[in-house]
């Protein structure tokens, strides 16, 4: 019973995926070609394609989907445009950046970027502490470096080069670790995150995400 139920599931969140990608993909070509870099367009877009799982405004309400709101505009667009490359593979992600123009990404990358972020408290207490440890001094025992070397002790992140990671949301970050612990996720420079991650156990991953969700 448990496995059908399980199988029922997985349909359903397929079927829901292809549909909602659909949807999306339409209303990214609905947008008005050679505008984009408009403000309120900007807004405008944003509402129609992004907020279903990123918030009209950046800010995810979904633990799933990342909270773009204050993110590097150099990192947002860099992601866009691997995504459309190819480079960076997801069934959602991959058809709308798609149908984006280099204008489009801009102008939605900038957007998002000047959102202000809001913040977020760490749900499982028991792993916080765990995390700080590793979040900030890392694991030398198995050549963890801190994850604060890279992306700031507050989580601010390094324009350009590393992501904000404050206040990001748990259940997600510790899925892109998983992904690039996998190589299912490939689009790390100098393959900097797979070679951290595939050092990584699962719980170290959990804590270093909960705590990451904490930071402000």
């Amino acid at each position: 019973m448990a496995i059908i139920q399980i199988r029922r599931q997985t349909a359903n969140t397929m079927a829901f995926g292809l549909a909602f990608v659909a949807t999306c993909v339409v209303h990214a070509q609905d947008v008005p070609k050679g505008k984009a870099a408009e403000p309120v367009e900007a807004v405008q877009a944003a509402a129609q394609v992004c907020a279903t799982c990123h918030g009209a405004d950046g800010n995810s309400v979904t633990p799933i989907y990342p909270g773009l709101a204050g993110q590097h505009r150099a990192y947002i667009l860099k992601q866009l445009q691997e995504f459309k490359s190819g480079e960076r593979k997801n069934p959602i992600m991959s058809p709308i950046a798609a149908a984006l123009s280099p204008k489009e990404m801009k102008s939605w990358t900038d957007f998002f970027s000047k959102q202000k972020p809001k913040p977020q408290a760490a749900n499982n207490k028991a792993l916080v502490a765990a995390g700080q440890k590793l979040y900030r001094g890392g694991n030398s025992a198995s050549g963890i470096p801190a994850c604060a070397a890279c992306h700031s002790p507050n989580g601010a992140g390094i324009p350009a080069q590393y992501p904000r990671l404050a206040g990001q949301h748990a259940e997600y970050t510790a899925a892109q670790l998983r992904a690039f612990r996998s190589e299912e996720r490939a689009n790390d420079a100098n393959r900097v995150m797979r070679t951290i991650a595939a050092k990584m156990t699962d719980q170290e991953m959990k804590a270093a995400a909960e705590y990451i969700q904490g930071l402000r």
